[in-house]
């Protein structure tokens, strides 16, 4: 089975966070939260988006960046780095069984620092020409299920079930 792990440098809005960490609680990945954040981990905000989530949620802080790679030892090969400033489609990658999925800041995305140190792993999802970016918690979820399709969903449940009625 694939470990998706989200890393989220720097987040701005509770809301966006609380969305994410509840699609990393129902999909099984984990979220790396790296600091400075922009708001309190208690933020009402952040709590009413993940929901009654919370208990199924594997979240660890750091301090910095530094502070991720160092703690999680996180190899070159398994980290990818989306941003609207990248030049490969995230569609077009394999990702491994175990990656790593960063993402930036609201505002101003990933440093551009960061992104030079590994332009091979810089991904994109694509949008019209003039449009900024799309919102933080889509841009996870779509990268996420990418993985996950990329894996034919392992470890999640594919088929629902009706209540009243019975599927043919």
């Amino acid at each position: 089975m694939e470990e998706i792990n989200i890393v989220m440098v720097e987040p701005e809005i509770p809301q966006n966070t609380g969305n994410i960490s509840r699609t990393c609680a129902a999909i099984g990945a984990k979220l790396h939260l790296v600091k400075p954040l922009g708001f309190e981990i208690d933020d009402k905000k952040l709590k009413r988006a993940g929901l009654d989530y919370w208990h199924m949620l594997d979240i660890t802080y750091y301090e910095g960046l530094n502070d991720f790679f160092i703690k999680t030892k996180a190899e070159q090969n398994t980290c990818f780095y989306f941003s609207t400033k990248a030049r490969f489609n995230y569609s077009e990658i394999s990702y491994p069984d175990k990656v790593y999925l960063f993402f930036g800041k609201e505002t101003k995305g990933l440093p551009e620092t960061l992104l030079m140190q590994h332009p091979e792993t810089c991904v994109r999802i694509p949008m019209l020409d003039g449009a900024r970016s799309l919102n933080l918690s889509n841009s996870v979820a779509i990268a996420a299920y990418e993985v996950l399709r990329q894996h034919n969903f392992a470890g999640l449940k594919c088929e629902g079930q009706l209540h009243h009625y019975r599927w043919f």
